[in-house]
């Protein structure tokens, strides 16, 4: 798969964040979720799918591939990254949020940095009784697990806690991909911190996004369990400006295929609004 320009912003704190720029047009950021980045990941097919339509910026989130990280970690600086990398998109752009990337997306839209609409893919978002909640425990024993150096606990705990078979698991440890996971093992604990009060099993906190009215769309994939659902209801419920989008035959490892048509379509009408 082809490879975009390779560049990098410095954040407000100075760590240096690489980025890949693929195709013309409107500006749109894709925001990983846990242990994706630039070579792991939906991102790479999704940019080169989105390329005919739109400038996009894939990142490695900090302490992920070849981006720096800070000497503390606080989710106020993941929105500071994304803000450099609209500064470098030309100031105004669209981000497409998967997973724990959809939080934090919501989180930069609500700080008003320059995004004109989102697209939000399966936020793990907790709000019900159709699976169990997250532990109050988890973010503090996956810091435990990273203090210890025990990376491959850390996301053995992780891949259990989103459902991953155990078999799966044991395989995945005998394969090359094992390395790449460990090596950024420690940025689980960002994810969790992102998304601390949102996965008890409560109904969405009513301030947290309350200043987000662009236009957004909020994707589930067909096949996929129905917590996702729930979620994805519940934020459409939420935003003043949501649409719901079931994408068929899809699951939370979402291919750019089936996907990429539906974000042509919602966000060039958001282009013809603008």
């Amino acid at each position: 798969m082809s490879r975009g320009t390779v560049g990098q912003v410095r954040s407000k704190d100075g760590t240096a964040i690489a980025f890949e720029r693929r195709g013309a047009g409107p500006g749109l950021i894709l925001v990983d979720g846990a242990l994706c980045y630039r070579e792991v990941g939906p991102g790479r097919a999704l940019a080169t799918a989105l390329a005919q339509h739109f400038t996009v910026l894939t990142y490695d989130r900090r302490g992920r591939g070849q981006s720096g990280d800070g000497a503390h970690y606080a989710a106020e600086r993941e929105v500071e990254d994304i803000e450099a990398l609209i500064d470098e998109a030309g100031g105004a752009t669209y981000l497409l949020g998967h997973s724990s990337g959809a939080a934090l997306a919501l989180d930069a839209a609500q700080r008003g940095a320059g995004v004109e609409a989102l697209a939000l893919y399966e936020a793990p978002l907790i709000v019900g009784d159709s699976r169990r909640p997250v532990p109050g425990s988890y973010r503090s024993t996956l810091a435990a697990c990273i203090a210890a150096d025990r990376r491959g606990d850390a996301v053995r705990l992780f891949m259990g806690q989103v459902g991953l078979p155990a078999v799966v698991i044991a395989l995945l440890r005998v394969t090359p991909m094992w390395k790449k996971l460990t090596g950024i093992a420690h940025t689980l604990v960002y994810d969790a911190t992102i998304l601390d009060g949102l996965q008890g099993g409560e109904p969405l906190p009513t301030d947290r996004w309350d200043g987000v009215s662009v236009p957004t769309v909020v994707a589930v994939g067909q096949k996929s369990p129905a917590w996702f659902h729930e979620a994805g209801r519940a934020l459409v419920e939420l935003l003043p400006d949501a649409r719901l989008r079931v994408i068929p035959g899809q699951r939370h490892n979402v291919k750019a295929k089936p996907l990429a048509p539906m974000l042509v379509e919602f966000f060039g009408a958001a282009v013809a609004v603008r």
